[in-house]
C-alpha cells in the first residue's frame, strides 16, 4: 500500500457530469491505499480462503423483486455489449445488458474465463463483494473524498490524473475509449477490454489505474 498524506483539495467538477457538481473544497486526513486495483489473482486468493460467493453468482429471490418475470430469475451481471450501429448516448441500456452467467470468473458470459488475466482487475463485483474482500485483507474501502484525492495524484484542479492534456506528446496515459462510443473501439491504446493493472504510468502518488480500465 501507499501512504497518501492528508490535505485540502477541490473535489468534484462543474464542467462534466451533473452529479459531480458543485466543485467544493474538501479536507481529508492521511490514509493508506493499494497501489493498484484488486486483481483477479488477489480476488481468487480471497475466494479460496473464504468461499465467498459474489452477488453476481446468486440467483435473485423473487420475493425481493415483485413482478419479476420467471424467466428472468437467474444469476448474472451487467455486461458491456457494444451495438453495431449508432445509438443515443442518453440510453445506457443500448450498450449494457444483463447477462446470465456473467461473473468475476466469466467476465464476458458463461463461455468466457479469466485464464491469462491474473494481473487484470477483477470485474463484476458489487459493493458487498468489495467490502468483504477489504475486511478479509484487514483493510477498508476508501471514502469518495479519499479516493478522488488519491486519484488526483497531488495535482489539485488538473483535468486528468497526470495533467491537463489527455494524451501528452501523443502518449496514452490510461486504458480509455478511442473511437465512436459505444459501437466503435479503435483500441489505439493497445487494449480492447481490460489491461494489466500496471500497464500505464502511475500518477504522482505512485498509484495505477485511477483513471480508465474498469468502468
Amino acid at each position: 500500500m501507499i501512504w497518501i498524506p492528508g490535505g485540502t483539495f477541490r473535489m468534484g467538477s462543474d464542467k462534466h457530469y451533473p452529479e459531480e457538481a458543485p466543485a467544493h473544497r474538501v479536507t481529508v486526513d492521511g490514509f493508506w491505499i493499494d497501489r493498484h486495483p484488486v486483481t483477479n489473482r488477489q480476488f481468487k486468493a480471497f475466494v479460496k480462503a473464504t468461499n465467498h460467493v459474489t452477488l453476481a453468482e446468486i440467483a435473485p429471490d423473487p420475493k425481493d423483486y415483485p413482478g419479476i418475470l420467471p424467466h428472468m430469475v437467474y444469476a448474472g451481471s451487467l455486461m458491456f455489449s457494444p451495438p453495431a450501429h449508432p445509438v443515443s448516448l442518453r440510453d445506457f441500456s443500448q450498450w449494457w445488458t444483463f447477462a446470465q452467467g456473467a461473473d468475476w470468473r466469466h467476465p464476458y458470459g458463461p463461455e468466457s474465463n479469466i485464464r491469462g488475466l491474473d494481473d487484470h482487475p477483477v470485474v463484476h463485483v458489487a459493493f458487498s463483494d468489495a467490502l468483504a474482500f477489504a475486511k478479509w485483507a484487514g483493510q477498508d474501502l476508501p471514502t469518495e473524498a479519499e479516493w478522488e484525492f488519491a486519484a488526483r495524484g497531488g495535482l489539485d484542479g488538473a483535468e486528468f490524473a497526470w495533467g491537463d492534456e489527455f494524451t501528452p506528446a501523443g502518449r496514452h496515459m490510461a486504458n480509455t475509449w478511442q473511437g465512436e462510443f459505444p459501437r466503435q473501439n479503435a483500441a489505439d491504446d493497445g487494449f480492447e477490454r481490460t489491461s494489466p493493472v500496471t500497464a500505464f504510468p502511475p500518477n504522482g502518488y505512485g498509484l495505477y489505474d485511477m483513471i480508465g480500465n474498469v468502468w
